[in-house]
C-alpha cells in the first residue's frame, strides 16, 4: 500500500496517455450563485465531499443544484487504486458528531436525495460500516422523508460489516464493479471483481431484496466490448438493478492512462443493450459519474413503502424535528 499521498503505484505504460480531450468532454465553470452557497455550507461543517476529493467533472453541475454527495470517514482512503484522485494515507480517526453534521447540510440544502460515500477504511475492523450505520440513522431522524443511496466500499468482504449498513435500511445500495474482470488487477487496490459482485447480491438479500442495487464502469482503460457487455450480464446475474457508465479521465499524470475516449454514440449503445438486458435504469455518458443525477431514476419507488414498514416494525424514530439543528459544529474524535 503506498501511505505517500504521491499517488498509486503505475501498473499500465504511461505513454499510452491519450492527452487530448475529444470535444463532448466538457466541464462547466460555476456560474450560479447556489455553488458557492453549496460550497460555504460544506466548508462551515466541516464536511468533505466526494465531488472534490474526487474531482468530479460534475461538480460544478450538481452544486449549482444544491446537491452534494457527502463522504464520510475522512479524506484519507487506505487503498491506491490507479484511477481515484481521493489521497491515500494512514487515515484520521472517525469523528463522532460527523454523522450529524451530515444530517444538518441535508437540512439547510432540503434535499430529497442525499448520497453518502466513504474511503475505504481498512484500518478499521469494520471498515467503517457502523459510521455508515449512525449516518443513515441520522440522517434518517432528521429528515424523514429523504431517500437515501449509499456507495460503499466492499468491507474486505465481512459480511456481519455489511449487515451493519443494511440494518440501516439505506433505499439505494451502490458499489462500483468499476472495471471490467481482466483490468480489475490493474485498476483496483486490493478489490476484487467477484467479491463486488457478492457484496451487491448479499446487499440485496439481507434487505429481502427491499433496496435497489446499483453499480457502475469506468471506459477507457482498454477493456474490449465483450467484456463490458459480460459485466452487465454479470451484474444482472448479481440482482443489479441500476447501472452508470462513465468515460474515465486520468486525475494526475501518476493515475493510469485514459487509453481510449469513447464516443457518446457508444455510451447510447451501451445504454440500449443494459436496458434490453434487463436493467431499470441506466446512466451512460462520457460524463456520468456515480452519483450523476442520482435523484432522478427513482429506483426507491419499487422498495421504499417496504423499508417504511420494516422501519416502522424496528421502531426506528422517523419523527420530524427529533434531533434539533446544530448550533455550533463541535468536532470530537474516535476510533474503533
Amino acid at each position: 500500500m503506498n501511505c505517500s499521498g504521491a499517488g498509486p503505484k503505475m501498473k499500465m505504460d504511461p505513454l499510452l496517455h491519450q492527452d487530448k480531450k475529444p470535444d463532448w468532454i466538457k466541464v462547466r465553470l460555476p456560474s450560479n450563485p447556489v455553488f458557492w452557497d453549496t460550497k460555504d455550507l460544506v466548508k462551515d461543517l466541516k464536511l468533505v465531499t466526494v465531488c472534490e476529493e474526487a474531482q468530479c467533472p460534475n461538480r460544478w453541475e450538481c452544486w449549482s443544484h444544491g446537491t452534494a454527495t457527502f463522504m464520510i470517514a475522512g479524506e484519507k482512503c487506505t487503498r491506491a487504486c490507479g484511477f481515484c484522485a481521493v489521497k491515500t494515507a494512514k487515515p484520521d480517526a472517525l469523528e463522532d458528531d460527523e454523522p450529524m453534521r451530515v444530517a444538518e447540510a441535508t437540512s439547510r440544502m432540503n434535499l430529497k436525495h442525499v448520497v453518502i460515500t466513504a474511503v475505504a477504511r481498512d484500518d478499521l475492523k469494520d471498515g467503517g460500516a457502523e459510521h455508515f450505520q449512525r449516518t443513515i440513522e441520522t440522517v434518517r431522524m432528521q429528515n424523514p422523508e429523504i431517500i437515501i443511496e449509499v456507495l460503499v466500499p466492499d468491507f474486505n468482504d465481512r459480511d456481519w460489516a455489511l449487515k451493519m449498513v443494511m440494518d440501516a435500511r439505506p433505499h439505494i445500495f451502490n458499489h462500483n464493479l468499476e472495471t471490467v474482470e481482466r483490468l480489475t488487477p490493474i485498476v483496483r487496490s486490493r478489490a476484487k471483481y467477484w467479491r463486488s459482485l457478492a457484496v451487491l447480491k448479499k446487499a440485496k438479500a439481507m434487505a429481502n431484496g427491499n433496496v435497489a442495487t446499483k453499480s457502475g464502469l469506468m471506459l477507457g482503460l482498454g477493456e474490449k466490448e465483450h467484456e463490458v457487455l459480460e459485466a452487465m450480464d454479470h451484474l444482472r446475474d448479481h440482482d443489479v438493478t441500476v447501472l452508470t457508465l462513465g468515460q474515465y479521465l486520468r486525475p494526475t499524470p501518476r493515475h493510469l492512462p485514459v487509453l481510449e475516449y469513447i464516443h457518446p454514440d457508444t455510451f447510447a449503445k451501451y445504454k440500449e443493450i443494459a436496458l434490453e438486458k434487463g436493467f431499470r435504469h441506466v446512466a451512460s455518458g462520457p460524463l456520468v459519474r456515480s452519483s450523476y443525477h442520482a435523484a432522478d431514476f427513482k429506483p426507491e419507488l419499487d422498495v421504499i413503502d417496504s423499508i417504511n414498514t420494516d422501519l416502522a416494525k424496528t421502531s426506528i424514530e422517523t419523527l420530524p424535528g427529533s434531533i434539533p439543528l446544530l448550533k455550533k459544529v463541535v468536532t470530537k474524535k474516535t476510533g474503533i
